[in-house]
């Protein structure tokens, strides 16, 4: 069944979500507040960097079935289902910035107002338990003059997409979570979903809301967990790898091998402002959670390890090789790597960048705004030369997966220092050409 769908915020989430419903034969509006992001997507190009986007967007773009506006009433006019996909950034107290999903909420609600066919709202930016019921839906509300569940329905649909593999994420998601007042609302998210496979869950708008929180904080205890291990290892002289391959084989009681890996601190735009914003709830209801509240240190010093181990080196200059928290995305936002890289400019380290996924002309928005606030010099420490970047360096810090063995130990030199921060598998650590160490292994 072919739908007609708007969705709100063309970031990472709105994005890969419109170009894989219009991919899937639904007719698709893209709204956003940045016109560039909106002119990209209307010339059916990808306004993100993310593996499979841009082809999926042309096609649907050929196809007429993908086309975006900034003119948010024109849309909801034109659609049978609204998907919210803005962002919910944290405050600097850790409470999270809801403004763009009440801005968006008081849009959608005023072209309500004139419209006469049943409308479905569905909200996937990550809010915490309650925020549709005593937000989203009093917004509509009010700037429609309508009732929810009369007039018009809310449901909450959270996302699970990885940054890097969000497409084959879209399609083949591990569980997929549709919340609702009653049953009955979900009538028509059920039909966008029917082909989705994988486990599928119907449940209430608190529990939604709340389960995507419980992923990814959970996600957040696993990083730590690995990094504080492979730390402790280090310094006792136990094999950290060797550790950690035995814990995870116990599949039965440790769950899952993923993000059990002793890598760089957790970052991006979800784990960090997730972490934050559940544990300032805590604090509102006078709860202690300990493991919650020390996450975020946690991170914290295991960034600041990095950052020793630079200068440890008493070398002066480096290369950092990955901007971006992972490879095969441009977002910068919360990105650890460019928190070093802040740390180590303020100390006077010579720094020179490579990154094959971030460029300033594609930057938009509010990941641009973030670079620019965070290192205002990023134009002249950015190069696309690999070569000369990690030539020019003493030290080599390997930030994420975006350059690959081949490529980095062609221009090594036994006298330089590499530093990584991902725990490359032995395969695809640089050869011996220089000095290997690991953050926490």
């Amino acid at each position: 069944m072919s739908l007609s769908i708007s969705v709100f915020g063309l970031g990472y989430v709105g994005s890969v979500s419109a170009a894989c419903w219009a991919h899937a034969g639904h007719r698709v509006i893209g709204v956003d507040v940045n016109p560039s992001k909106v002119a990209m997507l209307a010339a059916g190009q990808s306004p993100i960097v993310e593996p499979g986007v841009a082809e999926l967007a042309a096609q649907s773009h050929q196809a007429a079935r993908l086309c975006a506006t900034v003119d948010g009433a024109a849309a909801v006019r034109d659609s049978d289902i609204s998907f919210v996909c803005v962002g919910t950034p944290s405050l600097p107290s850790g409470k999270l910035d809801l403004s763009y999903v009440e801005r968006v909420s008081q849009e959608i609600g005023a072209a309500l107002k004139t419209k006469k066919p049943p409308h479905v709202v569905v909200l996937r930016s990550t809010v915490l338990p309650g925020t549709t019921e005593s937000v989203v839906i009093p917004i509509l509300e009010r700037a429609s003059g309508r009732r929810h569940g009369a007039d018009f329905t809310v449901c909450y649909n959270p996302e699970f997409l990885r940054e890097g593999s969000a497409v084959a994420d879209f399609h083949e998601p591990s569980q997929t979570i549709l919340g609702a007042a009653t049953q009955d609302h979900l009538n028509l998210l059920r039909k966008i979903y029917e082909p989705t496979r994988g486990t599928k869950f119907e449940t209430t708008l608190p529990v939604a809301e709340m389960a995507k929180y419980a992923s990814n904080v959970f996600h957040a205890v696993k990083v730590g967990f690995a990094n504080e291990l492979g730390a402790i290892c280090k310094h006792l002289g136990v094999d950290t790898e060797t550790v950690i391959r035995i814990f995870i084989a116990d599949t039965k009681l440790n769950i899952s091998p993923a993000y059990l890996s002793p890598a760089f601190a957790f970052g991006g735009s979800c784990l960090p402002k997730d972490v934050r914003a559940l544990a300032y709830r805590a604090k509102e209801l006078d709860l202690t959670l300990p493991l919650l509240e020390a996450l975020m240190p946690s991170n914290a010093e295991h960034l600041n390890r990095a950052f020793e181990a630079v200068v440890h080196t008493s070398k002066k200059k480096v290369s950092l090789l990955g901007l971006s928290f992972k490879a095969g995305t441009d977002d910068l936002r919360g990105s650890p790597q460019v928190e070093l890289a802040s740390r180590l400019l303020e100390k006077g380290f010579e720094l020179r960048i490579w990154d094959q996924d971030v460029s300033l002309g594609r930057l938009a928005g509010s990941n641009r705004e973030y670079i620019e606030e965070v290192i205002p010099q990023i134009s002249s420490l950015l190069s696309d030369d690999l070569e000369q970047v990690v030539c020019s360096a003493e030290v080599v810090i390997i930030g994420n997966k975006s350059a690959h063995k081949e490529q980095i130990t062609q221009y090594l030199r036994p006298n330089q220092i590499v530093l990584d921060l991902v725990n490359l598998t032995r395969s695809h650590r640089p050869d011996e050409a220089a000095s290997y160490q690991g953050i926490c292994w």
